[in-house]
């Protein structure tokens, strides 16, 4: 499946709701569109995973009766293409008068149709664990520090390379912009890192910098990941963001220089989602 310019997405645009199950309507957007202005190349300078859970998935059991399930989806980082948030809402909104065997079909369906728009293997799990859980270490929105800083600006933070630390850092103040629509996406940022100890009201300023800034959520992670690394030389890192839901998904990148195949990112949902 090709990646879609943006006049082609259909985020922004009155669509038609496909009444039968339609995986021709997921749209694919490469990475390298928003890698490329970052100096991001291969081999990619982290690990990681998007974590989407889509909460209003329904079709119907080969007798007409309706089921419901929750779904897990995580697409590796490494994915040449990520897909466009409104055509997966479509996508599985047309499972609704859809008849399947059993769950199995369509997680099935649904692993087979996103691998082929991301271009690599994607992990479906209907109904997951979706506890409540909280992110790690101390919340930095307690600094009452004075921001004025609305553009991206990785100079805003600040390390002391005398103090080498092992700590996770967390805000529930993320703010940036569909770069479609201009909606605001809000979401929370878990800062995981050993290094020199990053000042958390640099961090603060730095997070709220994004308020105007217009990019899809795994491209504000990957800069983020791409800022810290640079600006504080961190000799490990991850950088974990869990948005707000939107039309029933939500979406949550995480990059990390010490995440392996072998591993797997958790799916922290927290009260805000």
């Amino acid at each position: 499946m090709s990646p879609v310019g943006e006049s082609k997405l259909p985020l922004g645009r009155d669509t038609d709701y496909p009444h039968k199950y339609a995986p021709e309507v997921l749209c694919p957007i490469a990475r390298s569109y928003s890698r490329e202005p970052l100096g991001i190349a291969e081999p990619l300078p982290f690990a990681g995973v998007d974590i989407w859970n889509a909460w209003e998935l329904t079709w119907l059991g080969d007798n007409g009766h309706p089921k419901v399930a929750v779904v897990e989806i995580r697409v590796p980082a490494e994915s040449p293409n990520l897909f466009e948030s409104k055509s997966l809402k479509l996508y599985l909104g047309s499972f609704a008068m859809s008849r399947f065997a059993d769950a199995a079909h369509v997680e099935r369906a649904i692993a087979t149709d996103l691998s082929d728009c991301a271009g690599a293997r994607v992990e479906v799990t209907l109904d997951p664990d979706v506890s409540v859980a909280s992110l790690d270490g101390p919340c930095i929105d307690r600094f009452d520090v004075d921001c004025d800083t609305w553009e991206v600006d990785a100079g805003l933070l600040v390390a002391d390379e005398r103090v080498v630390v092992e700590e996770s850092l967390h805000s529930h103040l993320l703010r940036s912009l569909c770069p479609v629509t201009a909606q605001p996406d809000m979401g929370s940022v878990e800062i995981r890192y050993k290094g020199p100890r990053i000042d958390p009201a640099s961090l603060l300023r730095y997070i709220a910098s994004y308020r105007e800034h217009s990019d899809f959520h795994e491209a504000c992670v990957e800069r983020m990941y791409i800022d810290i690394r640079k600006r504080c030389v961190p000799t490990t890192l991850s950088v974990y963001a869990r948005y707000q839901r939107r039309g029933g998904i939500d979406i949550n990148p995480f990059r990390s220089s010490r995440l392996r195949r072998a591993e797997r990112a958790p799916n922290t949902r927290l009260w805000r989602q």
